[in-house]
């Protein structure tokens, strides 16, 4: 049995790719007269699923999967235009997946992403073969900070949570890990080292992690 598994958010985890959000969440809003803070994206938006941020953005809880879909495929399309020229992974992520890959460390993403932008990653970053499963929006009921995202991934894991560690950079995605029990290490790409405070380790990129490391999360 391995010592510990290992579920990566994608977003602004595996990729550093949130500033690039934003800029198509503003997009979107220009071309309806309105206009985006980063502040209320940081707070409203990051992690959680894309049929609650379009009912969010429209102030709508009875929009049509029609419209949602609509929605959902012009702000992504805009992502992926922006970010395309400037996709790479965040600083250490390679070497860290082939190390864990090496010792036998079960990985899986859980992601609130849609499936287009998870090929589109995959595309550009070949690393899919790291990971047995790529857990989706579309898998689950509620959207991080709820705990199903990172109960479900344990599940794909094959180990109890508290035998698992979540690779998060989002304060929603923080609670989700926490709350169903797993440890947290943060990465500091999207917040400040305060707002990720709720996390069990934080870094500014996966550089220098090693196996001893995330060892020791377990006897914190």
């Amino acid at each position: 049995m391995p010592a510990f598994a290992t579920a990566f958010d994608l977003d602004g985890t595996l990729i550093d790719n949130n500033a690039y959000h934003i800029l198509a969440w503003q997009e979107f809003y220009r071309k309806r007269g309105r206009e985006l803070s980063t502040e209320d994206y940081l707070i409203n938006f990051n992690g959680r699923t894309m049929p609650d941020v379009i009912k969010y953005v429209f102030q709508k809880n009875d929009m049509t999967k029609e419209d949602i879909e609509r929605c959902t495929n012009e702000k992504e399309s805009l992502y992926r235009e922006l970010y395309a020229p400037h996709i790479e992974p965040v600083k250490g992520l390679l070497p860290l997946l082939e190390l864990l890959h090496q010792n036998n460390i079960p990985m899986v993403i859980a992601t609130s992403g849609i499936e287009a932008n998870i090929e589109f990653m995959f595309s550009h970053i070949p690393i899919r073969r790291y990971f047995k499963k790529v857990i989706k929006g579309t898998d689950i009921t509620f959207g991080k900070p709820h705990p199903e995202m990172y109960l479900l991934a344990a599940r794909e894991l094959g180990l109890p949570a508290e035998k698992c560690i979540a690779f998060e950079d989002a304060t929603v995605g923080i609670r989700s890990a926490s709350d169903a029990g797993m440890k947290v290490v943060a990465v500091s790409t999207t917040h400040s080292e305060e707002e990720l405070s709720g996390a069990d380790m934080i870094v500014k990129d996966f550089e220098g992690i090693n196996i001893e490391i995330l060892k020791g999360l377990f006897d914190k």
